[in-house]
């Protein structure tokens, strides 16, 4: 019983995940500490992925050094936007501009220090990553990562460019 109870909770809040018609407002702040609300995450139509991540999680570097390779081309060609959610917290957020800087990674970097952004979005491990059509609708998720989800990633945005409707899967 308890295990259906528990299975139930997760299909219900991920059910409520994608019955979102817009990103959760939440403020947060980004890279130089201005106070950024989630509401305003946007890309004129064009399709959009929000990468939860911290500085402690090898795995969410990875996967983000390897966006970062592929970001110039898949700007060029679908136009899509990153925005990297770093959830570390107060005692570690002082390494994010270091490492974003040093890497220099050209996506929107967001600071998610309290977390509340995070909760909003039922992000439960990480990296996590939602793709959001041009609506600001989310359509896809991922957590974890290994190498090549990024090639399935791409594959994803340029339907969505292309005006494809993607099936809601996570």
């Amino acid at each position: 019983m308890k295990k259906i109870l528990i299975v139930a909770t997760i299909f219900f809040n991920i059910n409520l995940l994608f019955a979102q018609s817009s990103i959760p407002s939440v403020d947060v702040k980004d890279i130089n500490g201005n106070i950024f609300n989630t509401s305003q995450i946007s890309n004129d139509g064009k399709p959009i992925i929000i990468d939860f991540w911290s500085t402690s999680c090898k795995p969410c570097i990875k996967e983000l050094i390897a966006i970062d390779e592929n970001y110039e081309d898949w700007k060029e060609e679908t136009g899509v936007k990153v925005y990297a959610v770093s959830i570390d917290n107060t005692r570690s957020v002082n390494r994010v501009a270091p490492l974003v800087n040093g890497k220099g990674w050209e996506f929107e970097i967001l600071l998610d220090v309290n977390s509340d952004f995070k909760r909003a979005m039922n992000v439960v491990n990480i990296p996590h990553r939602f793709l959001l059509d041009g609506n600001g609708k989310v359509v896809w998720q991922h957590t974890s990562y290994a190498e090549g989800d990024e090639e399935e990633l791409y594959e994803l945005v340029k339907k969505l460019a292309a005006g494809e409707s993607l099936e809601e899967k996570h």
